[in-house]
């Protein structure tokens, strides 16, 4: 493998293992909000003891996951001083939104819910929560905008003397059209993942019937974000591919295996071969239209092929080989696509089964399992986004190729990719371990309300 190869290994390494934290932290800070605010109107115990158990899941995820994401932050002058040096007067204004404003609010406001229990009134400590609910969403909307720029930069010219990009506009960046769908999109992939870690929790306790009433509304809670939140993201999926259609037809193009020009298109839910060294796929089963409409929002619209993408792209920027990896395209799709509608089909599996889930052994069994499917679901998504954009690592603008660190050997990046494995791999296991002890555990004990209400007073000298 080549240097190039070895540095997107180990970004890709390290990018895949920190989202697996940063989705579940967005939405169990939303969620853990909204039991709070129940508890806070309701005055029901159930609601502020459910609050207390998912916060404890809620700290150990942002305890682990911050220390992944710090690394990235490093890769980017370590392993890309190319990619730095060239736009990072652009990509570096979202990135320091992100860790002065959302990365300090949410951490900051985390500590005080966390050692607010009986010192703060409950309207301020429902408010802290609130907080980390609003920091986590501020610091996925700043970071797909950076990573949304490199899909269509907008907002930026390149500096006749430099040479480099530099930022002409702040608010074009944050009304570019692949930021406003992808963060929505990342949003509603958060909550998802976090309804089905609480629902997959609950089952495990309603199947031994512990704390059934607790266990069982949280699952009617999760089940009722989980169904529309999956059914609007597919939407929102849909529309997110008609705009990188528009902008990175290529990456679409890949997604499909489409290697000829078609009107109207078909899409194909499984075929073999279609790789980048075979044009000629066997398309098991084909449902007509549905292509266009997917990528086009048009019935007979049409799919520019990746042939006649390559043609355009040697015209414009040269010679080169402009086709991502199809393999890898073809299947992230269908992956993201096909596990997210089988979580649909759970998701009202138990909405139809909501009043009845301790008598429902096989949902609770089945609920438990796809507590990996949100994962899964979101690896795909990612895949499908960054290795759709390649040869550029800004699209049309800088190639992968030419944004690596030259004075950065295979050697440095080998060893430091097996730190980062071990690194990464205990960490994984230490996450784990806590989480699935403290999911386990019995809810805490119930407080007196007035015991909650009143903030603890100061001390006298």
């Amino acid at each position: 493998m080549s240097v190039v190869d070895l540095a997107r290994l180990q970004f890709a390494g390290t990018s895949i293992y920190h989202f697996l934290f940063v989705p579940l932290t967005i939405g169990l800070g939303l969620l853990t909000a909204v039991l709070q605010t129940f508890w806070h109107r309701t005055d029901k115990p159930e609601y502020l003891r459910l609050t207390r158990f998912f916060g404890v899941l809620l700290v150990i995820n942002v305890a682990v996951g911050v220390v992944t994401g710090l690394v990235q932050e490093f890769q980017f002058g370590m392993n890309w001083s190319g990619y730095s040096r060239f736009v990072g007067d652009v990509f570096g204004a979202p990135l320091a939104m992100e860790g002065l404003a959302a990365f300090f609010l949410e951490s900051t406001f985390l500590g005080l819910w966390v050692f607010g229990w009986n010192r703060l009134s409950r309207r301020v400590h429902l408010a802290t929560i609130w907080a980390v609910a609003a920091g986590g969403v501020l610091s996925a909307a700043f970071i797909m905008a950076a990573n949304s720029w490199m899909q269509n930069p907008v907002g930026y010219e390149i500096n006749p003397v430099t040479q480099r990009a530099q930022l002409t506009s702040i608010g074009a960046v944050l009304a570019n059209p692949v930021f406003l769908r992808s963060f929505l999109h990342v949003l509603l992939a958060s909550v998802i993942t976090a309804a089905v870690v609480m629902l997959a929790v609950a089952a495990w306790h309603l199947r031994r019937r512990s704390h059934a009433a607790e266990f069982g509304r949280a699952a009617r809670i999760a089940l009722g974000v989980l169904a529309p939140a999956v059914a609007l993201n597919l939407l929102v999926g849909s529309e997110l591919g008609v705009t990188e259609g528009e902008f990175q037809p290529m990456k679409i193009a890949a997604a499909e295996a489409q290697w000829q020009t078609c009107q109207p298109c078909s899409f194909s839910l499984f075929q073999i071969g279609g790789g980048n060294d075979d044009q000629t796929p066997s398309k098991i089963i084909q449902v007509p239209h549905l292509l266009s409409l997917l990528a086009t929002n048009s019935w007979n619209g049409q799919v520019v092929g990746l042939n006649d993408l390559q043609a355009q792209y040697v015209q414009q920027y040269g010679p080169g080989d402009y086709v991502p990896n199809v393999f890898v395209q073809y299947w992230a799709m269908r992956g993201m696509a096909y596990l997210g509608s089988l979580l649909l089909v759970v998701a009202l599996w138990g909405l139809w089964r909501r009043n009845r889930l301790v008598e429902s052994p096989w949902f609770l069994r089945v609920a438990i399992w796809c507590l990996p499917l949100p994962f899964l679901v979101n690896t795909a998504g990612w895949i499908l986004t960054e290795n759709g954009r390649q040869p550029w690592i800004v699209q049309g603008l800088q190639k992968t190729a030419d944004a690596n660190s030259p004075s950065v050997s295979a050697a440095a990046i080998v060893t430091s990719l097996l730190i980062f494995l071990l690194l990464y791999g205990a960490l994984a296991v230490v996450d784990w371990v806590l989480m699935a002890r403290y999911a386990r555990k019995e809810l805490p004990a119930e407080e007196a309300a007035d015991e909650i209400e009143a903030p603890t007073p100061a001390p006298t000298y």
